[in-house]
């Protein structure tokens, strides 16, 4: 660089530079604006031209870092410069370290080369090191990155990192010494590294392997792990790790120091009497006198008591509590102290984030509005309720505070994919071959309102239906939706044959009546037609009534409830799932019935107990038919399948006719299920669960049949939709029954 500027400067002094300067002329100039240009420059026409100043604009150019090469021309006071900016990155590809695209894309991130990046060898060789410094962080030692630069064109590069993973470090020996209270499987829960296990290679065994970057957290873990148990004195140093670099094992070494485990003896909460009163907030607590102390139970009093004031409108109230320790009697007093400040209100709701749902989408699921005063429940609320609607990743709320008294509450979201196409396909015993499609999107256009149509297509039935649903008519609390369907099917049996179609349409309208709890009415109507042919060597018994050629309408409305407040959609963790419906079928039509059906969906989450993202889940469904003067065979309740009872075929318990003679439909069916879902693939939305499931069905009498069944499911929040493959085992079937060991559902979660 320094050459170039005396050569310039050499030059200029030959040609005996003119004095003023007339024009200013750059070519080649991309990366940065004329305007920086100008003020690197310093000089405009009607200056005197100053070589000194000129090639001290010039170093000033070449610090941007932009540039290979600048070239000043001097015609008579014409000033020509002419930029040779350096080469960008249109490309990296990092090879042999991640095979995910989304964990390199995450990679790329982390050494801050992504397309567009202006390319220097220095920000290669930066990202080399980061590179070095994560595989090392993940426990692999002499591992190699090795650098490609293609040239594609004269302005655009290609770099790609080849990594050469090293040796992994496998732990072959943990110890913990001072540990005499806890034990090596409770700080395998909470340590990143653990001793190999026998069978490593075994989902849930421990395969070893060192994660350095970890390590200095382990310590704090384990001690947080005493605390959570009432060692209050515990003390844990940081690990020390020792290598044997021949055979790439370790040997993994932690000191502790246990103390005495203490017992809550008393709690004291003070506060302001006129925010909130003391006397309400002791019940709900989760630290218990006489109980052993529990420093998360802590944090949770803490929070809930902050949540309790904030609720008044105190955003920025403070809960500090002190922690008075009685070494002698190992017991400790809890005293909270709160401090309100003053109440706020919000000042504006700022939405960020959204590059499709329109803002007022997402404004009317946001509780708090300009003017109003503060709430926190509200916050959290609002949260959640977004997280229901599917049409979001993530969802994340922040405060901002502009004043003592006011703030701004900014929505920040990340768009999930809400649309899917879908085409598939198969070939099955009775079916033979089948082909499926699918249209659906929940938020079109970004507007909210949801859209499908579904098809199935095979050579015993076609299915097709297409629905509209709108969560809030106007943005109001009224929400609608109204669905068309339409059906064939071909039904064998040993003694007959039955052709059936159905069609018709619902339409239903509902009001949210308070927070996360909704009504409203449906009405439905389909037209059936079933038409009977009996085989020729098939004999009816005199007495007996069967099924003949039937047409019938059936027409119903049925008002609901229904109530919501889980956290998430797809994959909730806590709260409630519950409704309750009673159909009248009568309105018009031919089927003249009563139907209830209730159902309840229980979450929880136990990874505030364990930190381990555990969760439980029960489902129980009841329903009852009454009939009121005509029950018609598609009327009935089933029992079996995915919905109701797993390890036995949909429609397995219930009239199934295979005679052709006319059975009782079954009025009485109740259904549970218990499950205790675990990660898998937590970055690919992938998770397991171990499931019972029991349910109960008759004609009159909930006990006439009795089933239950156990087994596991893989389950994958795809970009189709939530994808089940159940494993199951039906454990006391009897010899006629349908049972099926595997099963998959496509649209459906628990």
């Amino acid at each position: 660089m320094k050459n170039k500027v005396v050569l310039f400067s050499l030059a200029c002094a030959s040609v005996l530079c003119a004095d003023t300067i007339k024009s200013i002329e750059y070519k080649n100039l991309n990366k940065i604006s004329p305007k920086i240009v100008n003020e690197t420059l310093n000089v405009k026409v009607g200056d005197t031209l100053d070589a000194n100043k000129l090639n001290d604009a010039i170093k000033q150019f070449y610090k941007f870092g932009y540039f290979d090469d600048i070239v000043l021309f001097n015609d008579n006071g014409n000033l020509k410069l002419n930029f040779k900016e350096k080469p960008s990155i249109a490309n990296v590809d990092i090879k042999g370290y991640k095979s995910r695209a989304e964990d390199i894309e995450g990679l790329k991130s982390i050494i801050k080369l992504k397309k567009g990046v202006m390319y220097t060898p220095k920000r290669v060789e930066d990202a080399k090191k980061i590179l070095l410094d994560l595989l090392e962080n993940d426990g692999y030692i002499n591992s190699v990155v090795e650098t490609e630069v293609e040239k594609l064109n004269e302005e655009t590069l290609k770099v790609t990192f080849n990594v050469n993973k090293g040796d992994e470090i496998i732990i072959t020996e943990a110890n913990y010494y001072g540990a005499k209270e806890l034990t090596r499987s409770n700080f395998d829960d909470v340590t990143a590294n653990k001793e190999k296990e026998f069978a490593s290679w075994w989902f849930g065994q421990n395969d070893g392997e060192v994660s350095i970057d970890q390590l200095k957290y382990d310590a704090r873990r384990i001690n947080e792990l005493y605390f959570e148990k009432g060692f209050l004195d515990a003390q844990v140093k940081e690990p020390f790790l020792d290598i044997d670099f021949a055979s790439n094992q370790a040997k993994l070494d932690f000191f502790i120091t246990e103390g005495n485990k203490y017992t809550t003896n008393d709690i004291k909460i003070y506060v302001d009497s006129s925010i909130v009163n003391a006397e309400d907030i002791y019940p709900e607590l989760k630290l218990i006198i006489g109980n052993t102390f529990n420093i998360k139970k802590l944090r949770k009093d803490q929070e809930y008591i902050k949540t309790q004031v904030a609720n008044k409108g105190y955003a920025f109230a403070e809960v500090k509590f002190d922690i008075k320790k009685d070494k002698e009697n190992s017991k400790v007093d809890i005293v909270f102290n709160v401090i309100p400040g003053e109440k706020v209100y919000i000042n504006d709701v700022k939405i960020s984030g959204n590059s499709r749902t329109l803002d007022r989408v997402i404004r009317r699921d946001v509780y708090l509005a300009p003017g109003d005063l503060y709430n926190l429940t509200d916050f959290k609320d609002t949260t959640s309720k977004l997280k229901r609607s599917r049409f979001f990743e993530d969802v994340k709320i922040e405060e901002k505070r502009i004043s003592a008294n006011k703030i701004d509450i900014v929505v920040n979201v990340t768009e999930a994919a809400t649309g899917a196409i879908t085409l598939g396909g198969g070939y099955g015993s009775y079916d033979k071959f089948m082909i499926n499609g699918s249209i659906n999107d929940s938020n079109i256009f970004g507007t909210g309102l949801g859209v499908g149509l579904n098809v199935d297509i095979s050579s015993k039935q076609n299915r097709f239906s297409v629905s509209l649903k709108n969560p809030a008519i106007n943005d109001s609390k009224y929400n609608g939706e109204i669905e068309v369907h339409n059906s064939e099917s071909e039904i064998s049996r040993d003694a007959y044959d039955v052709d059936k179609t159905s069609q018709g349409f619902s339409v239903a309208v509902g009001k949210q009546l308070f927070r996360n709890l909704y009504g409203g009415l449906r009405y439905r109507l389909d037209s059936i037609e079933e038409d009977y042919t009996y085989s020729s060597t098939f004999t009816k018994v005199a007495g007996k009534t069967y099924y003949e050629d039937t047409e019938y309408i059936s027409s119903s409305i049925s008002p609901y409830l229904s109530f919501d407040n889980t956290d998430d959609f797809y994959v909730p963790r806590e709260g409630y799932k519950m409704g309750t419906s009673l159909e009248y079928a009568g309105v018009g039509g031919d089927s003249k019935y009563l139907k209830s059906s209730s159902y309840l969906k229980y979450f929880y989450s136990i990874e505030d107990l364990t930190e381990l993202d555990w969760i439980f889940r029960f489902r129980t469904q009841v329903k009852v038919l009454i009939d009121n003067g005509q029950i018609n065979q598609g009327d009935s309740l089933y029992l079996g399948g995915a919905r109701t009872l797993r390890g036995y075929k949909s429609y397995a318990f219930g009239p199934n006719n295979d005679n052709g003679e006319v059975e009782e439909p079954y009025k009485r069916l109740w259904a549970n299920s218990l499950e205790m879902s675990f990660p898998l693939v937590p970055s690919a939305k992938m998770r397991w669960a171990l499931f019972y499931d029991y349910g109960m069905t008759g004609q009159d009498s909930f006990t006439q049949i009795k089933r239950s069944s156990a087994g596991g499911l893989l389950e994958w929040i795809s970009p189709m939709g939530p994808l089940q493959l159940i494993f199951a085992r039906a454990l006391d079937a009897e010899a006629n029954d349908d049972t099926s060991s595997f099963e998959f559902s496509l649209g459906a979660s628990f």
